[in-house]
């Protein structure tokens, strides 16, 4: 097995197989009782085998499209709504070809005076909306990376710090209004910038947006604890940063708490 296919098996998870096929299922049973595209006319164990059997194989085809663009081009975040309208249209001609030998098979009729263009419109739309529901499902927040020895530079963000910051090490990032609180070892100060602009000029420093108004720092992370119905992260020097539901889980399994 090659080093890509190695980063590219691992970059999938097994959580994340699972709860691509748990939609896949559920959306597979959905369509069976709907009975959409002519398939109403068949028995329901029929319609059963032929939209869950398609939404399973279309989701592993699917979730291992967009995870080798993810590793090959390294996109900010593979489970993004840009990647997941690529993914439907990179794998719409393989899924269309499938789907018309599956049904010619599996509902007896000949394949060869059935053109596989009239497939095209309804595969496109079904392999739209499973990728993009699971773009929803699986919600990664923004991650900024250590600086490597490609790229040593330090975060752009650390030269905007006050006088009276300078040379601390940057725990957080909270916006207040139109302003930034940044928290860090000399304490608190504000500065006039966007959250996702500070997140951009943050590259350099390991650390992830925990919220729509947080930024946190994976090193000053020293524990959580529930808060309001959601967890907060225990930073250095007392800081509470809130960790939003969307991105928990994400944060979760890659061990922030």
């Amino acid at each position: 097995m090659t080093g890509i296919a190695r980063r590219i098996l691992r970059a999938i998870g097994l959580a994340s197989l699972g709860r691509s096929l748990v939609i896949a299922g559920a959306a597979g049973v959905f369509l069976a009782f709907v009975g959409p595209f002519g398939t109403d006319s068949a028995p329901l164990w029929q319609r059963m085998a032929y939209w869950v059997g398609l939404c399973a194989a279309g989701t592993g085809l699917g979730l291992t499209i967009a995870t080798t663009m993810h590793v090959l081009f390294d996109p900010a975040d593979r489970r993004s709504f840009v990647l997941a309208l690529a993914t439907a249209l990179i794998m719409t001609p393989p899924s269309t070809l499938v789907v018309w030998w599956v049904t010619a098979r599996l509902f007896g009729w000949n394949a060869l005076s059935n053109s596989p263009l009239g497939f095209a419109g309804p595969v496109l739309l079904i392999c739209l909306a499973m990728n993009l529901i699971n773009a929803l499902a699986h919600r990664s927040p923004p991650h900024t990376h250590a600086a490597t020895p490609e790229h040593p530079q330090p975060p752009r963000l650390l030269e905007r710090l006050p006088a009276k910051l300078r040379g601390a090490v940057l725990y957080a990032v909270s916006a207040e209004d139109h302003y930034l609180r940044l928290h860090t070892s000399k304490g608190s100060d504000l500065i006039l910038m966007r959250l996702s602009d500070a997140i951009t000029e943050l590259e350099g420093l390991e650390g992830a947006q925990t919220h729509r108004s947080w930024w946190v720092a994976r090193s000053a992370v020293r524990g959580a604890k529930p808060g309001d119905g959601r967890a907060v992260l225990e930073l250095e020097g007392g800081v509470l940063a809130p960790v939003s539901r969307g991105y928990a889980r994400a944060l979760r399994a890659e061990g922030w708490f």
